[in-house]
């Protein structure tokens, strides 16, 4: 069964962090922890969290890859600013 919704996997690939910080306080996320550390984490290490709960959810399939692509682009080119 697929909880997590279609705009949750939208923004999430657009907005890692806003979406995960709005899923946490609308109890989308299924963390088992309380307070403020999920949110602190989702700040930290947000496109690793979207990946965990993409494959949870749906498991291997468009979304996980789409996913993947995201937190690969993402990490390459952060790496590769501007050199002069």
């Amino acid at each position: 069964m697929h909880t997590l919704p279609l705009w949750f996997l939208i923004l999430s690939l657009l907005l890692p962090r806003i979406s995960l910080v709005i899923a946490y306080f609308q109890h989308l996320t299924g963390f088992s922890l309380s307070g403020w550390v999920p949110p602190a984490l989702a700040i930290l290490i947000s496109r690793a969290l979207i990946l965990i709960l993409v494959f949870q959810d749906r498991g291997f399939g468009v979304w996980l890859l789409l996913h993947a692509i995201a937190i690969t682009y993402t990490y390459l080119s952060a790496g590769s600013g501007s050199k002069r």
